[in-house]
């Protein structure tokens, strides 16, 4: 056990901090970003753009490790209080956990990346449909999942086998 303990940011220091966690996750620092998030929640329960942010700085450390981090960014998508959201932020987690499996290069991989990213299409499709006015950014990640299908054919979906019934004599 650590002697230090942890020390509380001021409420009226969220939108710093919260602009702070941006741009860290700009930096490709993560860990970083998710622990300014977690700060922001903890004096701000319900804070929708912390939430968001942590969920996709977790997302950034799925090359590191799925585990608790993909569990604790659907239980954060779940938790968020737009329908559109929750449909948007699932996506991205479909298509960012699709891609890490990808790259790891393991037998099946393509399979499980085309059935994670037709999964976010599914997710991003749902949420276009409830799309505040001038946001596109369902399509814009639904683009992308085409594209990424289109450019990789190794990415598609597990084969079928139907086999053929045997007649014995």
């Amino acid at each position: 056990m650590t002697k230090f303990s942890l020390k509380s940011i001021a409420k009226n220091a969220v939108d710093s901090a919260l602009e702070k966690a941006v741009w860290y996750r700009a930096l490709n620092e993560p860990l970083e970003a998710a622990s300014i998030c977690r700060d922001i929640l903890a004096v701000d329960p319900k804070n929708q753009r912390a939430q968001a942010t942590l969920l996709l700085a977790l997302t950034d450390q799925f090359s590191r490790g799925l585990g608790a981090r993909h569990r604790e960014a659907k239980d954060l998508a779940a938790g968020l209080e737009s329908e559109y959201e929750r449909e948007y932020y699932a996506g991205i987690i479909h298509e960012r956990r699709a891609k890490c499996l990808y790259h790891k290069g393991t037998p099946g991989c393509g399979h499980l990346a085309y059935q994670g990213l037709t999964q976010a299409m599914e997710c991003y499709d749902k949420a276009r449909g409830l799309h505040p006015p001038d946001n596109d950014d369902a399509v814009l990640r639904w683009n992308t999942c085409v594209r990424i299908l289109e450019s990789h054919p190794d990415i598609r979906p597990e084969p079928t086998t139907l086999s053929e019934p045997v007649e014995l004599e």
